[in-house]
């Protein structure tokens, strides 16, 4: 991890930010929802995907894997393995590089390598994904523990994701007081 921080310490700055930043929505306004849209529109009806969801809830994960029907499964498990395994990536690397521009010059523990968390959270979405594409392929059969493990796996991930908004958010706070400060003691 300690290498992934340098490399984010590296790269990070405003291009960097405003590229990745590009991507994201690219990814998250038109992919993943033109996605999820079309999943819904192969079931004949809106029933949402699976990583979006919220809570523990494993018989709603099944549920939702049976009502798609199989186009639907079939274009689900197939968006996983393409698109949703790249927004991770993208994700990660956005928030890694604004934790490390909020953060970068804070070299004492937790903030020295808290550029790196969001990683984290990709390793939890991506054994996520791995769940919901044995869910999509394995139906008609319904492995509940398959669900469990889907269903920790999107907890931890959400989870980690809260934490990764709310450093954010504490850097921007932080970053805003620091500049107060410096425009109180010019006046």
């Amino acid at each position: 991890m300690k290498l992934l921080s340098l490399f984010l310490n590296r790269i990070a700055n405003w291009k960097t930010l405003l590229f990745s930043l590009a991507i994201y929505l690219l990814f998250a306004a038109y992919f993943l929802k033109n996605a999820e849209n079309k999943i819904n529109e192969l079931a004949g009806k809106t029933i949402g995907v699976i990583d979006l969801t919220f809570g523990f809830n494993p018989q709603k994960t099944l549920d939702m894997v049976a009502q798609y029907g199989n186009a639907a499964r079939d274009y689900y498990a197939q968006t996983e393995m393409t698109t949703d395994l790249l927004y991770p990536l993208v994700y990660a690397f956005l928030f890694g590089i604004i934790l490390t521009l909020l953060f970068r010059n804070k070299h004492h523990q937790p903030f020295a390598s808290l550029n790196t968390l969001p990683f984290l959270c990709l390793i939890f979405d991506y054994a996520e994904n791995i769940n919901i594409i044995i869910l999509l392929r394995t139906f008609p059969e319904q492995p509940y523990a398959v669900a469990v493990l889907c269903e920790v796996f999107k907890l931890l991930k959400w989870l980690t994701l809260g934490v990764v908004i709310v450093a954010i958010v504490y850097g921007l706070i932080r970053l805003l007081l620091d500049k107060v400060k410096r425009i109180d003691v010019l006046s």
